[in-house]
């Protein structure tokens, strides 16, 4: 057995594209159940872990879409499990429909591509110019606050800490309360302290969702403030997610969680634009589209670049066949 697969990274964080790895289901959000127990699992595991992966590594199986609404479909998937959402793997996998040539663009100007993901319907603006394509903007779902200044009893003393969502639910809490950095330097104690809150929270009722198949704390968003810039707040963070990936980018999903919380706060004012840094220096730039009754509908700039292709074979004698993880 063999599996082709196109590697992207968006401001640092991969993203491994898949398409094909048969899934069972009639909408993404059912395909995404299915694989958390079938045979997709196996795949999963097989490109995420070592020796053909590494403990941080992320990607997506291309599957149908819901409906015609939409150009495809897509299964996140990390080291631990398939997620709900992810932004820069939206960002990728709209630069990627336009270099396959699925989706026509043109040399100047943009085009949308339209993707289903288990926690609704996004979309990717890909922008270009002289050929090349220079920003993707990530469209995700509607954002909001779920909880806000929950005390949470760390092995660093007692922090308080938001939730809120962005297609996954996030906690999130100002790095310096912890006594902490978002720097390189910092990255284990950070990776520590964001799984004693993920797993402190994972059943906190807010964090538990009216479709059940979003519940729970997918991350732990550690950020600094850096003050204001031109075009608005201006911080940096690390999130750690599933249980302790950091993601090298700025995290696309978590910034939609964290203009929802910043907008609700009045720190993200109208107008403004969050100048998000990742803790390697990345960037995303993010907006306030829309409000909604209860949260916001965010957009977030980026750039995908292509790293290259592989082809995958499973060699039955292999003993670590299953990959591995020292994590």
């Amino acid at each position: 057995m063999h599996w082709i697969t196109e590697d992207w990274h968006v401001a640092g964080e991969p993203f491994r594209i898949v398409e094909n790895v048969a899934t069972e289901g009639s909408t993404v959000g059912e395909r995404r159940m299915h694989a958390m127990t079938g045979a997709p699992d196996n795949v999963r595991r097989f490109l995420s872990l070592e020796p053909r992966g590494h403990d941080d590594m992320y990607g997506g199986f291309i599957t149908p879409p819901d409906d015609d609404g939409a150009d495809f479909g897509v299964l996140f998937w990390h080291k631990d499990g398939f997620s709900t959402a992810c932004g820069h793997g939206t960002m990728a996998l709209g630069a990627w429909a336009v270099h396959r040539g699925l989706v026509a663009a043109p040399d100047d100007g943009e085009v949308t591509v339209t993707i289903d993901v288990p926690s609704g319907r996004v979309r990717a603006t890909v922008q270009r110019k002289h050929g090349h394509t220079t920003n993707v903007v990530f469209h995700n779902v509607e954002s909001r606050v779920l909880a806000t200044g929950i005390p949470v009893h760390t092995s660093l003393g007692e922090v308080h800490v938001d939730l809120a969502f962005g297609g996954a639910v996030y906690a999130t809490v100002d790095a310096s309360a912890l006594g902490l950095e978002v720097t390189p330097e910092c990255t284990p104690e950070l990776i520590r302290l964001g799984r004693e809150i993920k797993w402190a929270l994972n059943a906190h009722p807010a964090a538990q969702l009216a479709d059940n198949r979003l519940s729970g704390v997918y991350g732990t968003i550690l950020h600094d403030d850096l003050g204001r810039n031109d075009a608005g707040p201006w911080q940096r963070n690390v999130t750690v997610f599933a249980d302790g990936q950091v993601d090298r980018s700025p995290c696309g999903s978590g910034t939609a969680a964290r203009i929802a919380q910043l907008a609700a706060s009045g720190v993200l004012r109208e107008g403004d634009t969050l100048t998000h840094d990742s803790i390697i220096g990345t960037r995303f730039l993010a907006r306030v589209a829309e409000t909604t009754e209860i949260g916001i509908i965010p957009e977030i700039t980026g750039q995908a670049y292509r790293v290259g292709a592989c082809n995958f074979e499973l060699d039955p004698l292999d003993p670590l066949s299953a990959g591995f993880s020292l994590r």
